[in-house]
């Protein structure tokens, strides 16, 4: 069984923020900044590609819901919605979920690198994108 799922059932403990039927979201154990929130459907599906709309709408209700609240009862200036899908984009538990992260300034230590590729063909990264 995967940790997320060991989590919700109750197997390991945690700081539940909020739940219902289909959602749980909790306190991220590492707090990249305080208030960093993780949103998880309960059924078990490894990432986003292989769940169904509904499962991804309903977490991201809840993602728009507890940013909302978050933002309200912690003062903070903004967020990161992150969701890592597959290991080489940082996904370390093979269960969906997404990363509320509020943001106080650009100082409050979380972030990441943005390094622009310039000189590249739009045009044919448009066509393969697309299938075409």
């Amino acid at each position: 069984m995967c940790v997320f799922c060991d989590i919700i059932a109750g197997k390991i403990p945690s700081k539940k923020v909020y739940e219902d039927e289909d959602v749980l979201a909790i306190l991220d154990i590492s707090q990249l900044t305080e208030g960093h929130t993780i949103v998880m459907p309960r059924k078990h599906v490894e990432n986003i590609l292989e769940a169904d709309d509904e499962t991804v709408e309903k977490c991201m209700k809840t993602v728009t819901m507890l940013a909302r609240q978050i933002k309200r009862n912690t003062g903070c200036k903004g967020f990161n919605i992150v969701n890592n899908c597959g290991t080489a984009a940082g996904q370390s538990v093979p269960h969906l979920h997404f990363h509320i992260i509020p943001r106080y300034d650009e100082t409050d230590g979380f972030g990441y690198r943005e390094t622009p590729h310039e000189g590249k063909d739009l045009d044919a990264i448009l066509a393969k994108v697309k299938g075409e």
